[in-house]
Order: C-alpha cells, then sequence, then structure tokens
C-alpha cells in the first residue's frame, strides 16, 4: 500500500530523533568543523552540536516562536546558518532559508510570502532586512559576517546569542514525522520563486538516502562550501553526514587556493561540486597525497577524475525531489558523464509527449514517483495551483527535464526547460528576470535567454524592443535588475532590437535566440 495512510521508515520520528540519537551514540566525535577565511575556526563534537541546537530552540520557544511559525534565515554559509536552520525545525519552528545574494525586494517577498515572525542575518545583510522584512517581531544578527570582523554597527539589532535559553524548559510535543520542517525558494517557469515545503519526513528521507547513495561512513569527513541555503549543501552533505555520524567542514564559499589546505588539514574525504570549482582547481597545483575517496557532481566519471585520483559519483535531484533521484554507485563502475541510474529509492520514468516510455536509445521527459511529504515535497506553500501543476493527474511529479535512456541502462542528460537557465550551479528562471525588465518604463516587450559561459555555463542576456529610441534605455534596464534581483541573475548584456523572432502561435521562438548567440560564440571562439 502506497497511499497516505501507509506507515513512513520515521513513524514517531522527527529531526530530533537523529540529532539527539547521534549526540547520545557519537558525543565525542567531531561533527561541525568550521573553517572561515579570517577569524579563528571551531569544533563542535555530537554532543555539543546537539546541545547548540537545543539552547536554540528553547531560546526561540521562550521569545515566544510556536510550532509551524516561519523564521527567516538570510545567512552566507557560517555556524549560525546550520544552527539556525536545524535549530527551529528542534523547535518545531521552520526554517525559511533564503539565498544570501538577493535583492531587498526577493527579501520583501520571502518574509511576506513566508508569514515569517522573525530573522536571522549577518552584519552586512542586516539593515537590508531590516527595511525589507518589515513587522517582523525579532531580528537577530551574527556577531562576525563568516567569521570576518563586521564594519556594520549592528548595535541597533539584537545579537545571535540572544536566541539562547535552558533546554530544560522546551515544551514537550510529539514527534511528528509530518510536521513542517522548512522551506526553500526555488526558481520556477511562473514570475516569482516558489516556496517548497518539506516535512520532517522529508529531511530524514533526504539524510538516510543520500548518506546510502553516498556510500557514507561514520569515519567520512564531508567538506561543504556549497551554499547552506540549498539542498546539496543541506541535504546531500550535512544532514547525510549526520545521519552517518560523520564530520563536516563548513567553509565560507568555494575558494580554489584554500580547497586542498583545508582538505589535507581535516583529511577530507567526501565533497560535493558543481563544474565551475572542478574548473577552478584544474589550476591549483595537486598534492601528492589526499584523503578524498568521492566527489558528487552532476556527471559520473569525468575525464578529471584521472587528474584528481578521485571516483566522482554523478546525480541528478531537485529540491523537489529532496535527494538524488539519479546517482552512480561508490562501488561499482559507472558510464562516464552519465548522471547515474534510477535511484531504487524513487520510480523514474522517461515519456514521450503522449507520456509513453520512450525507447532504449530515445529521449524523452523525466518524470518521477515517490510520495508527498516523504520522498518528494509535501507543496508549494501558499500556492494549490502550482502545486497541482507540478504534477501529472496520476500523481507523477514533472521535472521539466529531459534525458536520453542509453542501451547501458544509464540516464544521460539531454536538455532543460528551455526557460530555466543554469547559471554558475544557481537555478535562474528567465521569467524572473522578465518580470523586472517589462517594469522599466521604454520597453515594449523582453525575452531573456541563455548564453554560454566558460566558467558559469551559462549567463543570462536579455533581448528588448523598445517603445523608442532612448540612449539610456538600457542602463536604465541594468539599474532596475541590480535593485531587484541577486548578482547572478542579472543579464550579462541587453541588447535593443526591433523585433524578436516568433513561433507559429506568435510566441517568442526563443530556440532562435540561443542560436543567434551560440553561433556568435563560434564566430568568436568565446
Amino acid at each position: 500500500m502506497t497511499g497516505p495512510d501507509a506507515l513512513t521508515p520515521f513513524e514517531g520520528w522527527d529531526i530530533r530523533t537523529l540529532i539527539d540519537a547521534k549526540a547520545a551514540e557519537r558525543g565525542d566525535h567531531p561533527a561541525m568543523i568550521w573553517e572561515p577565511f579570517e577569524g579563528e575556526g571551531r569544533t563542535w563534537s555530537y554532543a555539543q552540536f546537539g546541545q547548540a541546537l537545543r539552547r536554540f530552540a528553547a531560546g526561540l520557544q521562550a521569545r515566544g516562536v510556536k510550532p509551524g511559525e516561519r523564521v527567516l534565515v538570510h545567512l552566507d554559509n557560517c555556524p549560525e546558518s546550520i544552527i539556525s536552520w536545524l535549530g527551529c525545525a528542534y523547535a518545531g519552528a521552520v526554517a525559511v532559508t533564503t539565498n544570501a545574494r538577493s535583492s531587498r525586494d526577493e527579501v520583501d517577498y520571502f518574509a511576506r510570502h513566508s508569514g515569517a515572525v522573525g530573522a536571522i542575518t549577518q552584519p552586512r545583510f542586516a539593515q537590508m532586512v531590516a527595511k525589507a522584512a518589515t513587522g517582523l517581531g525579532f531580528l537577530c544578527v551574527t556577531d562576525t559576517d563568516n567569521g570576518a570582523p563586521s564594519e556594520t554597527n549592528v548595535g541597533a539589532y539584537e545579537p545571535f546569542s540572544a536566541i539562547d535559553a535552558d533546554p530544560a524548559g522546551l515544551t514537550e510535543r510529539p514527534h511528528d514525522p509530518m510536521a513542517h520542517f522548512a522551506i526553500q525558494y526555488t526558481s520556477g517557469t511562473t514570475a516569482r520563486p516558489k516556496a517548497v515545503l518539506w516535512t520532517h519526513a522529508n529531511a530524514l528521507w533526504g539524510a538516510r538516502v543520500s548518506a546510502m547513495h553516498e556510500g557514507l561512513r561514520a569515519d567520512d569527513v564531508h567538506l561543504v562550501f556549497l551554499p547552506l541555503f540549498h539542498t546539496n549543501a543541506q541535504v546531500y552533505s550535512v544532514a547525510a553526514a549526520i545521519w552517518a555520524g560523520a564530520s563536516f567542514v563548513i567553509q565560507p564559499k568555494f575558494s580554489a587556493s584554500r580547497f586542498w589546505p583545508v582538505s589535507l588539514k581535516h583529511r577530507c574525504t567526501w565533497t560535493s561540486m558543481v563544474p565551475f570549482c572542478i574548473r577552478a582547481l584544474i589550476d591549483q597545483p595537486l598534492p601528492e597525497a589526499h584523503s578524498y575517496r568521492h566527489f558528487g557532481n552532476g556527471i559520473c566519471s569525468p575525464p578529471t577524475d584521472a587528474w584528481f585520483g578521485v571516483k566522482t559519483i554523478g546525480w541528478w535531484g531537485m529540491t523537489e525531489t529532496i535527494t538524488q533521484g539519479t546517482v552512480g554507485s561508490p562501488h561499482m563502475a559507472d558510464a562516464p558523464l552519465s548522471m547515474g541510474r534510477p535511484s531504487p529509492c524513487y520510480e523514474i520514468l522517461v515519456l514521450d509527449q503522449d507520456l509513453k516510455p520512450v525507447p532504449v536509445g530515445g529521449t524523452g521527459d523525466l518524470y518521477v514517483r515517490g510520495r508527498r511529504g516523504l520522498s518528494l515535497f509535501l507543496e508549494y506553500a501558499h500556492d494549490p495551483a502550482a502545486t497541482a501543476a507540478a504534477f501529472t493527474p496520476d500523481g507523477l511529479f514533472i521535472t521539466g527535464d529531459k534525458v536520453r535512456v542509453g542501451e547501458d541502462g544509464f540516464l544521460y542528460f539531454s536538455d532543460r526547460s528551455k526557460d530555466m537557465l543554469k547559471v554558475g550551479g544557481e537555478n535562474v528562471a528567465a521569467s524572473e528576470i522578465e518580470r523586472v525588465i517589462a517594469m522599466v518604463s521604454g520597453v515594449q516587450e523582453v525575452a531573456v535567454v541563455g548564453r554560454g559561459h566558460p566558467m558559469l555555463d551559462e549567463v543570462p542576456v536579455a533581448f528588448v524592443i523598445p517603445v523608442s529610441d532612448d540612449a539610456t534605455l538600457a542602463a536604465r534596464i541594468m539599474d532596475a535588475c541590480r535593485n531587484a534581483l541577486a548578482d547572478f541573475k542579472r543579464p550579462h548584456e541587453v541588447r535593443l532590437v526591433e523585433g524578436l523572432p516568433r513561433s507559429t502561435l506568435e510566441k517568442v521562438a526563443k530556440a532562435e535566440l540561443r542560436a543567434i548567440l551560440a553561433a556568435e560564440q563560434a564566430v568568436s571562439g568565446g
């Protein structure tokens, strides 16, 4: 039975179950290790880590935050980001982890849409968050900017350390795996990001299944530099390491020059990559020996594995799937450049436009069958229409990606939903950028597509039909994007054009715009 009444693997559990169990079982073992670029590092044992989360949870409760209420967590990578994320869940609150590169307009939307009752941020974002997220019950600010001394006067705000109380006072509540756990805002094909809502069962599923997919062991050390407001760092790295009882090393962000020194210092054995990290590391001196067993990335066994002396486990997943839906194997040989095979924990289908299975060697749309609130996200919060539209009538999750079914049984990524761009590992909806540009006076119509980039995979380019000749329009568009969009979403170029190519239904033929950019790059060699 797979209906809503079927038991989950986590009956009677929530995230507290995992945290408390590891604190008891692995109390003296290093859990979280902080490696800042400036300032002193620190290590929390599992016992200390569990206590930090409990004290934070008690501090939230002491200031009146109730189970189910949302707390905005707007932080770059730092220990406080993990303590806030998991500490909220320990208290029964729902952490809303937002991209630290978001604009004031975006933060305002996140706070209002989620109904956040409070916020946690760092000094360099404090003023922006205070102005964007008005009406919050509290705003607490960390002492440093990810270890670096702050140049911002934060005396008007409560310190992060104020969220602290005796955990003996925590109110009893049931360990409900279907209680709300956290929200991430993810770009989609609508004008605004969607709020992906996870349950505690989702978080536990992600921890357990990711640890299994990655072959994590209790003696592993997982280096984490990808953004902690994303699923990859949260689940593939941190939650998976906790499930295994392993250690995780947190850095403020990726640093090519620091990668090997930190990896050697802590004998790191696992890390999750994105392509630009690999490209940057190729230019760094390679140590004679290191401790890495595996890298994780979007493709299996790339040619660079021979250079690094590491096997890369390729995978595919989304915020909505919690963990990897397709994945390579830590124990068996994988097809190079594939996205692995279907995970045994999901039903993966590749279908044609009539929802019929494509033959071996064919390319089709990727669908995932799972259980909402367990192996798939619960819903898009406050958006039942978007939630319904994300599934076929018989319950298949529509990924928007196209894949090829290899004759070797592996899957190969073919294409993504064309209105989604992948900018340096970040998903960007073209419609988000178009929404901002369309509001600029003097813009008649706009279309945004991706152009290839040697480091970032692709970057946005805006094609704009102006209402009239206006020498200031392109500059005003860029100003509007700087004010309203995170830096990675901003166009790298604005082209003023007399018209846009059309399909038979008068829709903009974006494929032709992409072809124009690709042809230009082919000629220039860029």
